[in-house]
């Protein structure tokens, strides 16, 4: 995430739009790690101690990584204004 926020406020400034909202999204992305067990540490804690394979994660994982983002573009725009 520390990578992409001055991509993000450069490609705010030059389209002379707040980035803010960029930076929220960008939050929000780095912290959706739902699909993999390597996405985070507890993930790999939990498939190790419940003996899921990585197919597990996939089957909730991608379901709510794609409800986060729905709610992310429906969220975003309306609390931090382009």
């Amino acid at each position: 995430a520390a990578i992409t926020f001055p991509i993000a406020y450069s490609a705010a400034t030059q389209l002379g739009v707040d980035p803010r909202p960029f930076f929220i999204a960008i939050c929000i992305a780095a912290s959706a790690s739902f699909s993999t067990p390597i996405g985070y540490q507890t993930n790999l804690i939990v498939q190790s101690i419940g003996n899921y394979k990585f197919r597990d994660f996939w089957k909730i994982g991608l379901p709510l990584n794609i409800l986060v983002f729905i709610v992310s573009l429906i969220v975003i725009p309306r609390f931090w204004p382009f």
